[in-house]
């Protein structure tokens, strides 16, 4: 699904790449998460793969960035956007009507989505993030849980191969997190879509992702199942990415040789751990 291939991205008015000599796969139907600490060029791979870079932001590009076989550099931004869709930090800046119901329908009429789909398209959408009942609300009326699905749900309407989410869940307290992601999660099941998020909350990601992508300095650290990248958990620390404490405590231990399983990456894995440990 995403093919990037030793991509380099440096912005016009910028002394040095913001990413340099990326590559990486994503085959489609996979849950990706990418963390990495700030500036570490996170935000400009999502835009690599939207295509906002580099057809907004100018500035020198290398390599390649491939969507279903797309090149991102020479296929048209609203051609990109039919197959990537994409849902911005600042959620309320990407609001473009006042109701949820007109902001369902402005992508899919602006897309040209024939009329007899519209409603199914709709309450399909709405369903995956199970917010039906929202339909009618004023937009200025919803918590910031409710307008994270409502962004989300206007972008799954448009049935895109591709999700990319610049961290959706700064702004939401731990239970409105998992219900996003719980949710998303789902919605890749029933429909093989793939997702990219942005995310800061590296113990809720590494629940949900199939692959975790650690950012560092424009490259890429790791990219592996979360399991792997957590074994990794003092290199982590080093660049400034903070693992589950419950995940550190025992890669401790089995560095010295007191634990010999699997990477622990939450609380309930590392008790059970621990009990083994002690008996």
């Amino acid at each position: 699904m995403i093919e990037i291939e030793e991509l380099t991205f440096q912005y016009r008015e910028a002394d040095a790449p913001a990413i340099e000599d990326v590559s990486l796969s994503i085959p489609s139907g996979t849950f990706a998460g990418i963390i990495g600490p700030a500036g570490s060029g996170k935000s400009t791979l999502t835009y690599a793969l939207n295509g906002i870079v580099p057809h907004c932001y100018p500035g020198d590009l290398y390599g390649s960035v491939r969507i279903e076989g797309h090149d991102t550099c020479d296929t048209a931004l609203t051609d990109l956007s039919r197959m990537v869709g994409s849902v911005c930090q600042d959620i309320d800046s990407q609001f473009i009507s006042a109701v949820v119901e007109d902001e369902m329908l402005y992508g899919l009429e602006n897309y040209g989505v024939p009329h007899d789909q519209i409603e199914e398209r709709v309450k399909e959408a709405l369903d995956a993030m199970g917010i039906a009942e929202l339909r009618h609300r004023s937009i200025a009326s919803l918590s910031g849980g409710q307008k994270q699905k409502v962004a989300i749900a206007s972008i799954l309407a448009l049935r895109p191969s591709v999700l990319v989410l610049d961290e959706p869940t700064a702004e939401l307290d731990p239970a409105s997190s998992r219900s996003v992601f719980t949710l998303l999660s789902h919605y890749v099941e029933a429909h093989g879509t793939t997702v990219v998020v942005v995310e800061q909350k590296i113990a809720l990601l590494s629940e949900f992702a199939d692959l975790l992508v650690v950012m560092d300095g424009g490259r890429i650290r790791f990219a592996d199942a979360p399991e792997e990248v957590l074994a990794h958990s003092e290199e982590l620390l080093e660049i400034g990415v903070n693992c589950p404490r419950c995940t550190t405590l025992m890669n401790r231990l089995a560095a010295g040789g007191l634990y010999e399983g699997p990477v622990c990456t939450n609380v309930s894995s590392a008790c059970r751990a621990l009990c083994e440990v002690a008996a």
